[in-house]
């Protein structure tokens, strides 16, 4: 076997020697970790991804090969960090090894390295820069200066796209970087679900006349999306509204709220969220890296959900304007399935303000 050595280089100035795998080249991004057991091809393909170079602490990857599962067409990392890849999968559905799938796509993996140890730098520290390489890396300005820009314009579908039953609910999919799963979720509950690109004006979904309106998940951060955040603006309260992930940052923008950047996210399948009212606990899916400040909704919304573990927003209920949104993913895939109930209740809500109209 050739082991092709490769540098990766913190902005701190730490740096790892491990060996390549994937698709040759040197590249810069955002290093973040997720925590996910299973579902490394769900997380190679999630368009949140964007622009991030991610480590998976879970520390054998690839046991099961690429299977015919993903949250869209490709995958969107920008590199792929692995304590240890498996190159002799086991699995029916097994079509090619990561290794393969990783070069086919021009994404560049590392592997070999003390995953534990990045990631307890990055939990103390916060995300950073950080560069792969061929060779050791001196200078860091190039690392310092990196940054992620147009991250929802560079995923988003580039013309309207329709899936689901043409009889059934109407379903506007607002496409930040969508995961596929949202739109299964919405199909299987018989909807008709039309995708349209984030560059669509709030007039031009109105035409659609849809019964709701789904605002996804997507990369970046959700204060760039200024016209975006304009247009949520002016369809707040004239249809049902349910809001995944960017989607509930961008109504929280809208509706006068703040967000920031967190420490180091929330990314992995094992987020406790909490329903403030009930007290009750669920497991969910989690992808993102801004917060929703709650207070800064004060007077405007009710908050819903909390993350158990760091008191963060994970939900906001608009009871007036028969919207809703929360952080975390119940359409997980793959991941726990704790929250899909908020599928049901956004249909009933479409449904609802049917009879109402």
């Amino acid at each position: 076997m050739n082991y092709r050595k490769a540098y990766l280089t913190l902005q701190n100035g730490k740096q790892f020697v491990g060996y390549r795998f994937g698709a040759e080249g040197d590249v810069t991004g955002e290093l973040v970790f997720t925590t996910g057991m299973t579902g490394y091809a769900e997380t190679l393909t999630d368009p949140s991804y964007y622009g991030q170079i991610v480590a998976q602490t879970f520390p054998l990857i690839g046991n099961y090969g690429v299977t015919p599962d993903g949250e869209s067409a490709k995958p969107w990392v920008s590199a792929y960090i692995v304590r240890e890849k498996c190159d002799n999968p086991s699995n029916f559905r097994c079509e090619k090894t990561i290794d393969e799938y990783l070069k086919e796509n021009g994404i560049i993996g590392l592997y070999g390295i003390d995953t534990r140890e990045l990631t307890k730098i990055v939990r103390e520290a916060g995300v950073m820069n950080a560069s792969i390489t061929s060779k050791p890396l001196d200078e860091l300005s190039g690392v310092y200066s990196y940054f992620i820009r147009n991250a929802v314009k560079s995923v988003t579908c580039a013309e309207v796209e329709y899936f689901g039953n043409p009889e059934g609910l109407k379903v506007a999919v607002w496409d930040f970087g969508a995961k596929d799963n949202i739109v299964r979720e919405l199909v299987k509950r018989g909807c008709y679900c039309v995708k349209v690109p984030s560059f669509y004006t709030a007039e031009q979904i109105l035409e659609l006349n849809p019964d709701g309106l789904m605002l996804t998940n997507g990369p970046g951060d959700p204060a760039e999306n200024i016209e975006i955040i304009e247009n949520i603006k002016k369809l707040a309260g004239k249809l049902p509204v349910f809001g995944i992930c960017l989607g509930h940052q961008l109504f929280a923008l809208a509706m006068g709220g703040k967000t920031k950047k967190m420490k180091y996210g929330h990314r992995g399948a094992n987020q406790p969220v909490k329903n403030v009212e009930t007290g009750r606990v669920y497991i969910s899916s989690q992808n993102h890296g801004y917060e929703v400040i709650s207070s800064s909704l004060r007077g405007v919304g009710n908050l819903s959900y909390i993350n158990a573990n760091d008191g963060t927003c994970e939900g906001f209920d608009y009871p007036e304007l028969n919207a809703y949104t929360v952080q975390f993913h119940p359409e997980a895939c793959g991941g726990p399935q704790d929250a899909e109930f908020l599928f049901d209740r956004f249909i009933n809500n479409m449904k609802e303000s049917k009879r109402n109209a």
